[in-house]
């Protein structure tokens, strides 16, 4: 098992312990107005719809929703970091990040996009105090907490992990993959117990 850095441990301590409230209680984003606030709150209520069979469309309508900054510059800056992490460069989508936090501090999707990219570089701890950051300020980024499980996976956390799977299935429970981690995990620590 990997030795968790005492940051990774607040994080993770801090993390379980507001989880819940995150979940139920949404925090929009300081740049987002109340009409489309409005809207995201539709769109998260669509996705609890069991029979929902367009999930992907409104998954895409959510980050669509979180992509938007209310700022042309701060929404390019975001869109050049996007295109650096689809061309794998890293350093290139951090600088992109960076800027936008620099210029628009309460923008949750752009520490998203940073974290993304300190994930990609294995950057862990820098990822952690992004997705903090992003989660901070939209406590239902479902992005950000699979970004979170999978950080604990890899730190060898299951039972965090499993955590953060859970608050993912709580606010989006059509994602596949979170399904199948969600029962991975499960199965790992029922054999744990035995």
């Amino acid at each position: 098992m990997k030795a968790l850095s005492p940051q990774i441990k607040r994080f993770v301590a801090s993390f379980c312990a507001v989880l819940l409230v995150a979940v139920a209680f949404p925090v929009a984003a300081a740049a987002q107005g109340r009409a489309e606030q409005a809207d995201i709150e539709e769109l998260y209520d669509r996705l609890q719809d069991p029979d929902l069979s367009n999930w992907e469309a409104v998954e895409e309508d959510i980050w669509a929703a979180w992509a938007r900054s209310g700022s042309q510059s701060i929404d390019l800056l975001l869109k050049r970091g996007q295109d650096a992490l689809e061309e794998d460069d890293m350093q290139a989508a951090i600088e992109h990040f960076t800027a936008a936090i620099d210029h628009a501090p309460g923008f949750a999707e752009a520490y998203n996009g940073r974290a993304t990219a300190f994930f990609q570089m294995e950057r862990f701890g820098q990822s952690l105090s992004d997705i903090e950051m992003t989660l901070a300020l939209n406590p239902r980024h479902f992005g950000a907490l699979t970004g979170l499980a999978l950080i604990l996976e890899e730190l060898d956390q299951p039972e965090d992990a499993l955590s953060a799977y859970r608050a993912v299935a709580a606010i989006h429970p059509h994602r596949p993959n979170v399904k199948d981690a969600i029962e991975r995990l499960e199965a790992k620590l029922e054999g744990r117990a035995i």
